[in-house]
């Protein structure tokens, strides 16, 4: 019995000395810096391989860190994204944080509020959570930490946010003194719109350089419009880099887990606010020192519902147990790369509400199931219109109010073009059947619908079942029948105007 004993204790002592450390064993706990731009779709940077766009930041990141290719926000639409990121939940589980200008739920928990009760400094610069008024239900504090947008830059752009996010970013480092880990959250404004019309080719950007996505018009108008958009991505981009160096100069760099997303698809027709790739595919980026092994490229499906318990894993605090998404942290200390783990085959996006576009505050609500080679998608109520119709002037005071106002929109609804560019105009601003399927490896961009073709039958199925489960085991009121989100509140502060007015 002695023996067998002995043998037991040199078995554990093996055992344990063989483990991995965790990321908090023999190391001081990391800072965290989460990077996101506003209305950025995933092609569009340098390491992709867009043409036009130049994101060395961006670059640096993926190339020292870890390079995802299939990453998904949870919604198209920037109050629901940022509130999936921040709770770790699907955008069905988190009430009035889940529709444009809304509210949290109190108790509704949050990384950085469980950072900050960690020890951690908690602070944001740019766009934190919004649009919305956070505490009108309740809620206490701030979703992001104490704000940093005092330190103005008055000579930026036209149409750029004025806010000197590299050096608010220098003032909340300064502002802990306790020599704490910090989590920093910096939300650029851009690029979302408006545009300084012309910036790009004004900057020496070609349109013949451009390429188009095949759902819109390829014309001059589009093309230029789309080279506006190119330049603020830039434009955050150059942010991101001075981030990098301060922390660098500071030695902090390596001890950072840096983060570099978007909150959802760029401002164009039949991208922001839909579940096509264009709306919820997005760039990401991850570096994190020499914790972790860096120039891999990851092709698991990944979606921002997994920020959040990644956060508090790598921090050592306990994820709760309500978090739908699921911890990156043994994908990012894989030596792996391609496909590392084969569980993460598909991803979930959905969303309620937008802007007010519909007559009575109607929603358009849409779920859907992303796998590697298909996308499944459920539109609960085609009868409405998806981006609010031609008939109704919406809470952004224009038609088609969930398309972003800008000269590409402006160029497809002029009458003469409605019927010139027909396909173009249906696929970006008209009604949408109950179901949608497309093919990936043969219809990137997702204009082929095959929901009804008999071939596909038992894949739509299928897929429409996978989804069905899914919503049904996280508890989506959509499977019951059940829509309170109609009557959810919109409330449009006046602080949250100014800040929109960039």
């Amino acid at each position: 019995m002695r023996k067998s004993f002995l043998l037991l204790l040199v078995v554990i002592l093996i055992i344990g000395i063989d483990l991995p450390a965790t990321p908090q064993q023999n190391s001081k706990r990391p800072n965290i810096l989460f990077v996101i731009a506003d209305d950025q779709s995933w092609l569009h940077t340098s390491i992709t391989g867009d043409k036009v766009v130049k994101t060395p930041a961006f670059d640096r990141v993926a190339r020292e860190g870890v390079f995802f290719t299939h990453s998904f926000a949870a919604s198209p639409s920037c109050t629901a994204s940022r509130s999936a990121v921040l709770s770790g939940q699907d955008i069905w589980r988190v009430k009035e944080a889940g529709v444009l200008y809304g509210s949290i739920p109190p108790g509704l928990k949050l990384y950085p509020q469980l950072l900050e009760a960690a020890g951690y400094h908690v602070g944001y610069t740019g766009k934190g959570w919004a649009p919305g008024n956070p505490n009108y239900l309740g809620f206490k504090g701030s979703p992001t930490g104490k704000e940093y947008n005092s330190i103005l830059d008055e000579s930026v752009p036209k149409g750029i946010f004025k806010s000197d996010y590299a050096a608010n970013f220098e003032a909340f480092l300064s502002d802990n003194p306790r020599d704490a880990p910090f989590c920093f959250w910096f939300g650029s404004f851009e690029p979302h719109r408006t545009y300084d019309e012309g910036i790009g080719l004004r900057n020496g950007k070609k349109m013949e350089d451009v390429k188009v996505p095949s759902f819109l018009p390829d014309t001059k108008e589009v093309r230029s419009d789309l080279l506006d958009y190119y330049f603020e991505i830039e434009w955050f981009d150059t942010q991101l880099e001075k981030m990098l160096k301060k922390l660098e100069a500071m030695g902090e760099l390596d001890n950072t887990l840096v983060v570099v997303t978007a909150d959802n698809g760029m401002a164009f027709p039949r991208a922001k606010t839909t579940l096509y790739d264009w709306g919820v595919r997005m760039p990401l980026a991850i570096r994190w020192g020499n914790k972790i092994t860096g120039g891999r490229t990851i092709d698991d499906l990944v979606c921002h519902t997994d920020f959040a318990p990644t956060f508090l894993e790598a921090a050592g605090v306990p994820v709760p147990k309500e978090m739908t998404g699921k911890s990156l942290l043994s994908i990012l200390l894989s030596k792996k790369q391609g496909i590392v783990d084969s569980k993460r085959n598909q991803v979930f996006t959905a969303i309620e509400r937008h802007t007010i576009c519909r007559p009575g505050n109607a929603t358009y609500p849409i779920r859907a199931i992303r796998t590697r080679d298909f996308l499944y998608i459920r539109n609960f109520e085609p009868g409405r219109w998806p981006t609010g119709g031609p008939d109704f002037i919406s809470s952004n005071n224009t038609y088609h109010g969930d398309v972003d106002a800008g000269a590409t929109k402006t160029f497809m609804v002029a009458a003469e073009n409605q019927k010139k560019y027909a396909r173009e105009y249906q696929l970006s601003f008209g009604k949408r059947p109950g179901e949608e399927l497309y093919k990936i490896s043969t219809d990137p961009d997702q204009v082929h619908n095959l929901a009804e073709d008999k071939l596909y039958d038992k894949i739509k199925k299928e897929l429409s079942a996978a989804l069905t489960r899914h919503l049904t085991e996280t508890g989506d009121p959509r499977i019951k029948n059940e829509d309170p989100w109609q009557g959810y509140i919109y409330q449009k502060g006046e602080n949250i105007n100014n800040i929109l007015k960039h």
